[in-house]
């Protein structure tokens, strides 16, 4: 794992191959090049007007070069001070899946190609505020990363479902942790892409004072 630079750079350079993350034996096909023109140009503006949460994902894993973008998109996050106050946990462990699942109110679409927890790291926040305020900027800081996985994600053809019902000491005795958990995000490729649900008005949602 590196840097988002050097991840997001296989997007927009051909040149160096040979330092890609997970090189390749072969040579890259068509396919594999197109997708990543078609990324390039993806539009951000379309992202967050298609993205839909989905809860039935195809039994497909997901890409370890893809995994790589959405984590990166992770790192690019606002943070309060610059500290990134927040750890992701990538669960591959079928067990540890399964325990997420019992502590997500039994929701089995926890159990998901690509399972990420967020959870809060206020130690990082080195900023001379009250225990309760850094506690808030981790939560914070731990939802944006969040979000930006997930507009990442949806931006490379998956889906994703926000779990926030969640047991907190359930999630961290199954992680092995004593971060705080903010929320479970669950990835994969849909098995049918759902359209956008109709939003609130604009002239209703904003307040001008």
């Amino acid at each position: 794992m590196s840097y988002p630079k050097d991840i997001f750079s296989r997007m927009y350079s051909r040149d160096n191959e040979a330092q890609l993350l997970y090189p390749k034996d072969e040579s890259p096909c068509i396919g594999e090049e197109t997708q990543y023109e078609e990324l390039v140009q993806t539009n951000l503006f379309n992202v967050m007007l298609n993205r839909r949460s989905q809860r039935k994902f195809e039994n497909k894993a997901v890409e370890d070069r893809k995994i790589e973008m959405i984590l990166a998109a992770a790192d690019t996050a606002p943070t309060a001070g610059g500290f990134q106050g927040f750890e992701i946990f990538h669960v591959k462990n079928p067990e540890i899946k399964i325990k997420l699942v019992d502590a997500a109110n039994k929701q089995p679409y926890v159990n998901a190609p690509l399972v990420l927890v967020f959870c809060m790291n206020s130690e990082r926040v080195k900023m001379n505020f009250p225990p309760d305020i850094l506690k808030k900027f981790s939560l914070q800081d731990a939802t944006l990363a969040a979000a930006y996985s997930q507009l990442a994600a949806h931006a490379l053809g998956l889906s994703s479902i926000w779990i926030g019902m969640i047991n907190e000491d359930k999630v961290m005795k199954a992680l092995g942790t004593n971060l705080v958990p903010a929320t479970i995000l669950c990835l994969g490729y849909p098995q049918k892409m759902l359209q956008p649900k109709p939003k609130r008005s604009l002239i209703e949602l904003i307040h001008t004072i």
